[in-house]
């Protein structure tokens, strides 16, 4: 059961503010851009209660292979291939998202990010992948299309819930590349230099570790396997069974009261998942968001929870707004000599709970009128240190801002914003087929390293290679057979043990 900071502690106060928070649930989905997802929430610039918004005018535009300039256009509610857009994958990884920016992918240093390169980019990625084994491209697919951006109207849940308590409107991928890096920099403050999405396993110091040695507790839930983080993050691998479990224990443990002080999400990795990978179904996403704020919303940890709803990066999807430079977490420079100096893109970051006021656009300011002071997404990793007097993992949380400002009611509330809207269901089925994706066959490599038991010889095993799998489905149930193998024998290192007593 999640310890509850006494009132009066350093982690403690009065009602109210961060230190009415016990509770952080992260949902880190896959992805997106700011702009592709939240961009036309207020279209005047403005939230309705007056505040700024940096969202899209409509007027944005990038230039397409003969340079002629294409502006940003609201996704279609009439289109069939709405919820797949951009209807294929665009660049991913550090020197896509350098092209995207810069228009080239080794920009000088210091050299101004002007955002042009989007849908050149785009081109080149479907040229490329279309000379590839395992990448859709839906029919009709046009280069253009990385311009094309979600209106509240077809995402009702994720725009519910940024109207209906905070969003921000400044929030960064930590670093300018895919996937596993920025994860790692949720959790972790450090990619360890790191800037692609090769199977590895981060070594540094975690947020986990942080809240143990301070009677804290701590969960990571997948969907419907074993969690993607308990393999990659080298602190929790061999953490008890009990810090770990799928969406249902999830609930369950909202349900009894009983959550952790710290969780965190994953998404279904597979390619009719609900991560919201382009070019999967956005609506399955849209589900599983409003499955998490409705298992929150009135349960007994309600008051005490803030949730938020991130996106690990912006997948090569459209988006403004120039990254700004940043604090590097250490001193040493990463793969390409790169030095962590800068961010990564916007992403979509929604705020939510019961004492945030509605229409909050969430951000910090330099002095009056200054320029907005980033977060990115260590900036998860602060605020809990903030809440619970943690020090910080590098220089990078050290530095970040935290969100407990956007706590500012006197009171809770006992509104839903979310109140009868439904999520959206696609009306056309996935053109994508059941084939491993490149996060599941990462999640495979990582759990064919769990030591087992070979159950012809009776005698401990490492397999060093991931038999045949051509299909999503057989590699998710290859993992879940690997960590079954190694809960059945907890001698082996992945052990059944009691968790710690908060």
């Amino acid at each position: 059961m999640a310890r509850k900071p006494k009132a009066g502690s350093p982690a403690g106060g009065p009602a109210g503010g961060l230190s009415s928070v016990n509770h952080f649930v992260v949902l880190m989905l896959e992805n997106r851009s700011f702009d592709h997802m939240l961009g036309f929430l207020y279209p005047h610039g403005q939230s309705p209660s007056g505040q700024p918004f940096e969202g899209l005018t409509g007027n944005e535009s990038n230039p397409d292979s003969q340079g002629k300039p294409f502006q940003v256009f609201p996704i279609g509610a009439q289109d069939p291939n709405r919820y797949f857009y951009p209807k294929a994958d665009p660049g991913e990884g550090f020197h896509n998202t350098n092209a995207q920016l810069f228009g080239t992918t080794n920009p000088a240093a210091g050299a101004p990010a002007d955002n042009n390169g989007f849908i050149q980019n785009f081109a080149a990625t479907l040229q490329w992948e279309k000379s590839q084994k395992g990448f859709t491209i839906l029919p009709g697919t046009q280069e253009t299309d990385i311009m094309g951006c979600f209106t509240p109207d077809l995402l009702p849940v994720l725009s519910g819930l940024a109207s209906g308590y905070a969003v921000c409107d400044h929030w960064y991928c930590s670093a300018p590349t895919e996937t596993l890096p920025n994860r790692a920099f949720a959790l972790m403050a450090t990619s360890q230099g790191h800037l692609d999405d090769k199977t590895r396993v981060f070594t540094a110091k975690s947020i986990f570790s942080l809240l143990q040695a301070q009677g804290l507790t701590w969960a990571v839930y997948g969907y419907t396997s074993p969690p993607l983080t308990r393999s990659s993050v080298a602190e929790i691998s061999n953490a008890p069974e009990s810090n770990f479990g799928l969406f249902t224990d999830f609930q369950a443990a909202v349900k009894a009261g009983t959550l952790a002080n710290f969780v965190f999400l994953e998404p279904s990795w597979d390619s009719r998942g609900n991560s919201q990978h382009p070019n999967y179904d956005v609506a399955s996403g849209e589900q599983f968001i409003s499955q998490v704020y409705n298992t929150l919303f009135g349960s007994k940890v309600w008051n005490e929870t803030l949730l938020v709803v991130t996106y690990d990066e912006h997948g090569g999807c459209y988006d403004h707004v120039a990254p700004p430079s940043t604090v590097a977490p250490d001193n040493s420079a990463g793969e390409y000599d790169f030095g962590f100096g800068r961010l990564g893109l916007r992403v979509p970051t929604v705020l939510v709970s019961p004492w945030i006021p509605a229409g909050t656009v969430y951000r910090v300011t330099q002095g009056a009128g200054g320029a907005p002071v980033p977060f990115d997404h260590t900036s998860l990793l602060k605020t809990v240190e903030k809440r619970f007097s943690l020090p910080s993992l590098t220089q990078r949380d050290a530095a970040a801002m935290d969100v407990g400002g956007v706590l500012s009611l006197a009171t809770p509330r006992t509104d839903n914003p979310l109140a009868g809207v439904k999520p959206p269901v696609n009306p056309k089925a996935s053109a994508i087929p059941d084939t491993p994706t490149h996060l599941e066959k990462v999640h495979a490599d990582l759990a064919s390293r769990i030591p087992g038991r070979n159950e012809t010889k009776g005698v401990e095993h490492h397999d060093d290679m991931v038999p045949p799998l051509k299909t999503g489905s057989a590699v998710e149930d290859y993992i879940r057979k690997r960590y079954q193998n190694a809960k059945a024998d907890p001698k082996k290192g992945r052990g059944s043990g009691k968790k710690k007593k908060a």
